[in-house]
């Protein structure tokens, strides 16, 4: 079994007036961040903000009439859940999805909106797939796996055909790497067009399972909620998948977590998108190896926009910590009326904000006439909470980073 560009062109037929073609633009702040020539496609402007509904809809629309009328089923962290059951609505499709404990809220409500009857079971995607497949049996169902199908690969692998309408001269694709499926797909595009384009694989630190294969491991270990690349923590990458896509494969890198939280905050601040974990990849890549970037031009991968709202929040505040731009000093004085209007007045002269106080009187390492203050402040950036550390320092209330 093989997929071809044929293949691939075959679903674009399919998925034509479907699904958003979504555009690919150039990252003029981006490419002056990371050193290459960045152009990024946006799938997370696809209705269900994710690219897989491409694999999805390109499996639905080749199934047999008696295969509609008995519906399917599917194990899925999130967005080829939503994907398979928006395009399942409104092909008339019964539709049934499993998925993990610990699956970002939004990905579940938004797919139980889409109609589809959701299960929680399996404490990852693995054991989420083992009930799917089990349901699938007992059900008489057709089960539309999220990567290790052709179908399903052929579908994913349209987002590079895109991509290379709209700028045909790309040198280089990184491409997360969770089951396989879209740089099974996205790999035969590029290399067909083009053999001379580095095809790059990007697997979180935690879940290598693309990686371990290649060193002969069967599936990793890791936690799921460990990182917040949920989208592709899978621990054994797809047999099928992983076939098609290691012979095109020139390199795999693994990123570590604050490389795509630093992804994620970049996205949101620079291009005003939201990006989920795994979607934030490719450019998380181009942050942990900028040698392997600078000076070519690079095509990113938005791959989906589905993360909870609270993670955000959390992610956009841990970068302000990251940059200095929210910092938490302790300030230890004379326990005595002022003192803390007189340390609020210099922060405020030179133009820091104050976030938050906790004053502390009881801290044993703390005299007893003394204070103890934390006091959380937002600054412009390192250089200028340096200016503010050192005002407090010239009145006589030097200060301490916590």
């Amino acid at each position: 079994m093989t997929l071809s560009i044929d293949d691939i062109r075959a679903a674009a037929g399919r998925l034509a007036g479907h699904i958003e073609r979504t555009p690919c633009r150039h990252s003029r702040t981006l490419s002056e961040i990371t050193g290459a020539e960045v152009w990024v496609k946006f799938e997370n402007l696809q209705f269900t903000a994710a690219y897989k509904e491409r694999g999805a809809l390109n499996t639905l629309l080749q199934l047999s009439d008696n295969e509609r009328g008995r519906g399917v089923i599917a194990a899925s962290a999130g967005n080829h859940s939503q994907g398979l059951a928006y395009h399942a609505a409104r092909l008339g499709i019964p539709v049934t999805i499993v998925m993990p404990r610990g699956t970002p809220f939004v990905k579940v409500q938004q797919t139980r909106a889409h109609g589809a009857e959701v299960v929680i079971d399996g404490d990852n995607y693995d054991e989420a797939s083992d009930v799917a497949l089990k349901l699938c049996k007992a059900r008489d169902l057709s089960f539309v796996h999220p990567f290790n199908d052709l179908q399903v690969m052929a579908g994913q692998g349209t987002v590079a055909l895109e991509m290379f309408e709209d700028v045909p001269d790309l040198e280089i694709l990184p491409i997360p790497i969770g089951g396989g499926g879209l740089i099974a797909g996205c790999a035969t595009v590029a290399k067909s067009l083009n053999s001379k384009v580095r095809i790059v694989g990007v697997e979180p630190a935690m879940y290598p399972s693309f990686t371990a294969k290649m060193r002969g491991v069967n599936g990793v270990t890791g936690t799921g909620g460990a990182t917040i690349a949920e989208g592709i923590a899978v621990k054994q990458v797809g047999e099928l998948s992983y076939s098609i896509a290691r012979p095109l494969i020139d390199d795999v890198l693994l990123i570590e977590e604050p490389h795509f939280e630093r992804a994620v905050a970049l996205y949101c601040n620079v291009e005003k998108t939201v990006v989920e974990g795994a979607g934030a990849a490719s450019l998380a890549a181009l942050l942990a190896y900028p040698d392997q970037f600078r000076g070519k031009k690079v095509g990113l991968i938005v791959t989906g926009g589905n993360i909870d709202t609270r993670l955000l929040a959390s992610v956009l505040t841990r970068e302000l910590v990251r940059e200095q731009r929210l910092v938490s000093l302790r300030i230890i004085g004379d326990d005595r009326p002022g003192l803390l209007a007189t340390v609020s007045t210099v922060i405020g002269q030179m133009g820091g904000n104050i976030v938050e106080v906790a004053h502390n009187r009881l801290a044993l390492d703390v005299p007893a006439k003394g204070a103890e203050f934390d006091i959380m402040i937002e600054t412009r950036d390192a250089q200028h909470t340096q200016e503010i550390m050192d005002a407090l320092r010239d009145r006589g209330y030097p200060p301490r980073a916590v």
